[in-house]
């Protein structure tokens, strides 16, 4: 999730300096729910202490411009590049492609 923040704001800036202002935040899309569930909490938990550096930037961000959706692993269209599918999988994520 942080590096999917930082090309946000990458692109948030990019768009401002193209003089087009974003009317509504970006959304950032996330299948897994414990993550999603650390980075909008900014009570940070003992067994987390490793990514808070991580998490106090992301907090920070979603905070401000950023709408964090959950996506179940199995509307995850991005797999037909990345995981060896199926017959019926593949040809389901090439249709939701167009």
């Amino acid at each position: 999730m942080t590096s999917a923040t930082c090309e946000i704001i990458w692109l948030n800036v990019f768009l401002e300096d193209m003089g087009i202002q974003p009317t509504v935040p970006m959304k950032l899309f996330c299948d897994n729910q414990e993550a999603i569930h650390i980075a909008s909490n900014l009570v940070f938990l003992e067994r987390t202490k490793h990514i808070e550096v991580d998490c106090h930037f992301v907090c920070e961000i979603m905070q401000k411009k950023i709408i964090t959706t959950h996506v179940p692993s199995l509307n995850q269209d991005a797999d037909i590049f990345s995981k060896a599918l199926g017959k019926y999988r593949f040809f389901c994520i090439l249709n939701n492609l167009g």
